[in-house]
């Protein structure tokens, strides 16, 4: 299979270049090959390159920056996936799409499934669940996977880093680190999504699926984890949310249930804690 990975040099696309390149021909795409703003640039690309499946892991994604230009999210986070959906369609190629666990609002209080309502409660939330929509109904061929606190060994190039890496990096530059423990989630890193994405396309079970690893954690419990595998000695201490200023809005519970991926056999995501003690023990 020729598969087109859009964003091939970032956090999450590094590692499904990594993981597919072993089985497929992959075309790797950054920023400076293909503007998915532009529905022509797209168009050209592609028809020239002919993928069987496109994997977009392309996103605006720095949420409080989103706030202030709400514009300029839509238009890659939600006008972005619809030129790749019209394109796929009519080009008939197959299509995935990475969304996030944070077009919930967090008021269940337990594990979301793919049947949730949805409710985003800040600007890259609303727009990100348009991307979904876009792709889920303008190619009839396509994947939407959501995925939850991503970590991987290419840092994110919006963010300079991940929570671990941040993590590591206090760990060395203060005098204590607080983190909070009243958002509760599950990390999981891209290896482990590029891994099931892997399984995933070689079905045609198109739809929507959640793609995060078992269990659930506040973000201080994981950072103990980080402070206890690697044996850190700046002291952690627990936090909440309301001792940090509100920048923006965000759900303090979003637990994926990757039901959909279970329903077609797919069940090898690992528990959050192993995946992360496997992740450091790389670092080393």
């Amino acid at each position: 299979m020729k598969i087109a990975i859009i964003g091939a040099n970032g956090q999450l696309g590094s590692d499904l270049v990594e993981v597919l390149s072993a089985e497929h021909k992959i075309l790797a795409l950054n920023h400076s090959d293909i503007e998915i703003t532009d529905i022509d640039k797209i168009r050209n690309v592609l028809s020239s390159s002919k993928p069987d499946i496109i994997l977009n892991t392309a996103a605006y994604h720095i949420v409080p920056e989103a706030e202030k230009f709400p514009g300029k999210a839509f238009q890659i986070n939600g006008t972005g996936v619809l030129n790749l959906a019209r394109v796929c369609a009519d080009e008939k190629i197959k299509f995935l799409h990475y969304s996030t666990d944070y077009v919930f609002d967090g008021e269940k209080k337990s594990p979301y499934t793919e049947e949730d309502r949805p409710n985003p409660l800040n600007v890259y939330a609303n727009t990100k669940l348009s991307g979904e929509y876009f792709a889920l109904n303008y190619c009839d061929t396509s994947y939407v996977v959501r995925v939850s606190g991503i970590y991987g060994k290419v840092p994110c190039r919006a963010k300079g880093g991940n929570f671990v890496t941040t993590m590591l990096k206090l760990a060395k530059e203060k005098p204590e680190v607080r983190v909070v423990n009243d958002e509760i989630l599950t990390p999981t890193p891209t290896f482990e999504i590029a891994k099931s994405t892997a399984e995933l396309i070689k079905t045609d079970a198109f739809g929507l699926y959640h793609m995060s690893c078992e269990g659930e954690v506040s973000w201080y419990e994981f950072a103990k984890t980080i402070w206890d595998t690697l044996k850190l000695k700046t002291p952690l201490y627990p936090a909440s949310v309301k001792d940090f200023p509100v920048v923006v809005k965000r759900p303090f519970y979003s637990v994926l249930e990757n039901v959909n991926l279970k329903k077609i056999g797919i069940e090898k995501m690992p528990d959050w804690k192993g995946a992360l003690i496997n992740f450091l023990q790389t670092l080393k």
